[in-house]
């Protein structure tokens, strides 16, 4: 039974970023006494709630235990505060699913080498792939100048190049990873920040 004087956790939410998530939320302000939280999990097709390793915790957030980690299953929160014997009302989360729902951070880029005519680019997944994942490299770039225009390629390898560049010239680049999830659709991660560098001379 909770008690109408203990208030419930405000600004509940999940963040996930790269597939790793987390529930947080703000903490109860009370008067006197240290307010305590209880996070628990179930997922879309098993009604009973199971608990995330978060029981009566000070601290105001929760990472997702290891078995709610699928990101294809959608998984339901619910988080509450506790003060002695009293407990606040629960707050529930909306249905999460992480394939749908995490944030993709940019690739990271490894190596750049220039050659006259083209730039060579390694790069790094945001996160570590499942076997079976089809990851595209979408890769904006554009010739340092006032008025540049933006041209686009499309990889699916983590070694590629830019080609066709005029030689002794400085190209600026940017990448985005884009994930194949189910149904066929795509899940858009942040585009790296613009990097710039100078073809050969030949």
């Amino acid at each position: 039974e909770h008690s109408p004087y203990l208030p419930a956790p405000k600004d509940v939410e999940i963040y996930s970023y790269n597939f790793r998530s987390l529930l947080r939320w703000s903490p109860v302000p009370v008067e006197n006494g240290s307010v305590l939280y209880t996070a628990q999990y179930r997922t879309g097709f098993y009604e009973e709630w199971s608990e995330m390793g978060c029981s009566q915790t000070p601290r105001t957030q929760c990472s997702f235990p290891p078995e709610a980690r699928k990101r294809l299953w959608t998984v339901l929160l619910r988080v509450r505060a506790e003060l002695g014997t009293a407990t606040s009302a629960w707050v529930h989360t909306p249905p999460f699913v992480a394939e749908r729902n995490t944030t993709l951070g940019p690739p990271r880029v490894n190596s750049v080498s220039a050659s006259p005519d083209s730039l060579l680019i390694g790069v790094t997944p945001p996160f570590a792939p499942d076997p079976g994942d089809i990851l595209h490299y979408r890769v904006s770039y554009w010739e340092n100048t006032t008025n540049p225009t933006k041209k686009e390629l499309k990889e699916s390898k983590t070694l590629f190049q830019i080609g066709n560049l005029k030689e002794s010239t400085l190209y600026c680049f940017s990448i985005q990873v884009q994930l194949v999830i189910y149904s066929g659709h795509l899940l858009q991660g942040q585009q790296s920040a613009p990097e710039c560098h100078r073809t050969a001379l030949s």
